[in-house]
């Protein structure tokens, strides 16, 4: 099978509310970090991360913070068959997606959440 897999540019950081004002500030304030947050209120803090883009997302419900990644590739189909076929687990009721975007969810072996998606829908 000619599919391929690359690192996508997000990486979505799932932080507990308890935790999430602490957290946002340790980012903007404390590391100083370029934020690059759209210019709505409700908008979802997000930074430069070297060549990624970091989102802090706010979970409430949630014990511990999470870390989400992304991977590319190609042909959204295949991929979805090869990971299925290699024995990674579907997690889509994580997180709806929004409609017509190209991508699903998985956990890798160790509960780490990927975003599997196309290289055109990145």
């Amino acid at each position: 099978m000619n599919l391929e897999f690359e690192p996508g540019k997000n990486i979505a950081m799932k932080i507990p509310a308890h935790e999430y004002e602490n957290t946002v500030r340790f980012y903007r304030e404390v590391l100083r970090f370029k934020e690059i947050t759209g210019s709505n209120a409700d908008d979802t803090p997000k930074f430069e991360f070297g060549d990624k883009v970091l989102w802090l997302d706010c979970m409430p419900g949630l014990s511990q913070s999470e870390i989400w990644l992304e991977v590319v590739t190609s042909d959204i189909g295949k991929a979805s068959d090869y990971l299925k076929e290699q024995g990674c687990h579907r997690r889509d009721e994580i997180e709806s997606l929004p409609n017509g975007f190209r991508a699903f969810w998985v956990s890798s072996p160790s509960n780490i959440i990927h975003l599997v998606s196309t290289s055109d829908d990145t």
